[in-house]
């Protein structure tokens, strides 16, 4: 969207990871390819792919196809758990279906099993330290696990992406990864949120938005990053329209009161 602004928080001091971005999770062949070319059109700067989402290639394609500078978009991608001692050649894999050099990012997609946690992430630091990623991360870990990665290594997940959403909503799980300099990116937004709530739905009309856009914009107030994903190109544009309207503090809180109501 011309003229969208979309705030964007760093990664190690070594890239810029935008607040909202395109998921592209159970979305596949053709219809994968047009939800990202769609995506980049409206503006999205910021694309969310793994490998065992079976799309890695449409993405890259799309991304070519687009014409937007390389340079300008956040990629992740991420490793499957029982990929666990196969991690350079996953990433060659990957590197090879996106037609990249790099990501911005990659993520461990789960914890791997039988103590394979801390190998697995050696690998990833080998990786950045090749750069061949920009930055490394993890997804559906807990503190604990995070914290076994950093006294192992010294070296903490800039990212940790879990399911998310206001009535998930927990300022102690978010304050403990800020404690940890380790951001909190929030997926299934919508699947995790009744968007008829009558909370969400008053907002809303006041905003003259629709609740999924209040959903968006609780999110990145709240400096989480959030990746919606959508096949429909009006959906996936007005979901990139986030300008135009501040949630107030009472607001703000309102929403966050939603996560005592599961």
């Amino acid at each position: 969207m011309e003229g969208m602004t979309i705030p964007s928080v760093t990664l190690g001091g070594v890239a810029e990871m935008p607040l909202l971005g395109f998921g592209t999770w159970q979305i596949r062949g053709d219809a994968a390819y047009e939800a990202v070319r769609e995506a980049l059109e409206a503006g999205y700067r910021h694309l969310d792919t793994a490998t065992m989402y079976g799309n890695e290639a449409e993405v890259g394609r799309a991304l070519r196809d687009s014409g937007v500078p390389r340079d300008e978009v956040f990629v992740t991608t991420k490793l499957p758990p029982d990929r666990a001692g196969r991690e350079r050649a996953t990433l060659d894999q990957s590197l090879a279906a996106l037609g990249l050099d790099a990501v911005d990012l990659w993520l461990i997609h789960w914890p791997p099993s039988r103590g394979k946690s801390v190998a697995v992430w050696r690998e990833f630091l080998t990786a950045r330290e090749e750069g061949r990623v920009r930055a490394v991360g993890v997804s559906n870990y807990d503190l604990g696990d995070i914290d076994e990665l950093i006294a192992e290594t010294g070296e903490k997940p800039a990212v940790n992406q879990i399911r998310f959403g206001p009535t998930l909503y927990d300022a102690k799980l978010v304050a403990g990864h800020r404690e940890r300099g380790v951001v909190v990116e929030g997926y299934s937004p919508f699947k995790t949120t009744n968007l008829h709530d009558p909370v969400l739905t008053r907002i809303a009309t006041a905003h003259g938005v629709d609740p999924a856009r209040v959903v968006l914009r609780w999110h990145v107030q709240h400096e989480i990053v959030v990746i919606p994903k959508s096949v429909t190109p009006e959906r996936i544009a007005t979901n990139a329209q986030l300008d135009g309207f501040v949630l107030t503090n009472e607001e703000m809180a309102e929403i966050d009161a939603l996560a005592g109501r599961r």
